[in-house]
C-alpha cells in the first residue's frame, strides 16, 4: 500500500488547510510531525523527513506546502530514488526572498537539482511568498511538471479552497501512475476531482473558483 506523508510548512498546517482534511479523510495519509514549527533548522526537518521514510516503506508519495517544498529539495540531494515514488509541490516558498522569515535556518539557498523522482509544482499568481518566475524556475530546475493555478495566494487555508478536490486529483495521479516524460504545454479546468484526462482550453487568467484554471506547464 502506497502511503503519503504530510509536509506543512512553518506554523504547521491548521484544521481547516486542505493538508489536514486530506489527513482526516484518507487513513493512507499521515502528518510528519516536528518539533520546532517557528524557528526550525532545516537539517531538523530533512531527519524527521528521513525517520518517517523509514517506517512507511518504498514508493512513500510527499505533499508538500510552502517551507515544506524546500524540505523535500533539501531531503532529495542524498536521497535513494527508490524511497519515494513521486511529489506533490504546493506553493513553494522562496527560501531567498526578502519576507522569508527570519528564524527559520539552513532552508537557503534553494537546491536547483532535478528530483529522481516524478514531481509536480503548483503555483498561484498572486502567492505574497514567491513570484511566478520563481515559482517556474524551481519547477524547471527540479524536473517537475507545472500548475499555475491562477489567483489562489498562498494556496492555504486563506484561499478557500475547501478540500480541494482538484489538487487531490493531482495526488491521485501520482499514485496511479509511475514517472513517465511530460512533454507540451495546455491550459486546462477540471470539472470534478476524477476528471484528469480531459484538457479544454480555457482562459489562464482565471480567479480560482469551484473549478480553477490549471495552466499546466509541463517538463
Amino acid at each position: 500500500m502506497t502511503r503519503t506523508l504530510i509536509l506543512p510548512g512553518f506554523h504547521n498546517s491548521d484544521s481547516s488547510h486542505w493538508q489536514s482534511r486530506w489527513e482526516a479523510g484518507d487513513e493512507t495519509v499521515e502528518r510528519v510531525i516536528q518539533d520546532d514549527w517557528e524557528t526550525p533548522h532545516c537539517a531538523d526537518w530533512v531527519a524527521r523527513l528521513e525517520q518517517a521514510l523509514e517506517r512507511t516503506g518504498p514508493e512513500t508519495l510527499l505533499v508538500a506546502h510552502s517551507a515544506g517544498c524546500a524540505l523535500v529539495a533539501h531531503w532529495a540531494v542524498g536521497c535513494s530514488r527508490r524511497r519515494v515514488r513521486g511529489a506533490l509541490l504546493v506553493a513553494p516558498s522562496d527560501p531567498e526572498a526578502a519576507n522569508f522569515p527570519s528564524g527559520p535556518t539552513g532552508f537557503a539557498p534553494m537546491p536547483l537539482v532535478r528530483l529522481p523522482f516524478r514531481s509536480v509544482v503548483v503555483a498561484s499568481s498572486n502567492d505574497p511568498y514567491v513570484t511566478f518566475s520563481r515559482a517556474q524556475a524551481f519547477a524547471t530546475a527540479w524536473g517537475s511538471e507545472f500548475v499555475m493555478i491562477g489567483e489562489a495566494a498562498h494556496i492555504n487555508s486563506a484561499s478557500g479552497l475547501g478540500d480541494w478536490p482538484e489538487g487531490f486529483s493531482l495526488l491521485r495521479s501520482l499514485r496511479e501512475t509511475r514517472e513517465r516524460g511530460f512533454t507540451g504545454t495546455a491550459a486546462m479546468s477540471l470539472p470534478d476531482s476524477g476528471d484528469v484526462g480531459a484538457i479544454p482550453t480555457v482562459n489562464s487568467s482565471s480567479k480560482v473558483s469551484k473549478t480553477p484554471v490549471l495552466v499546466r506547464c509541463n517538463r
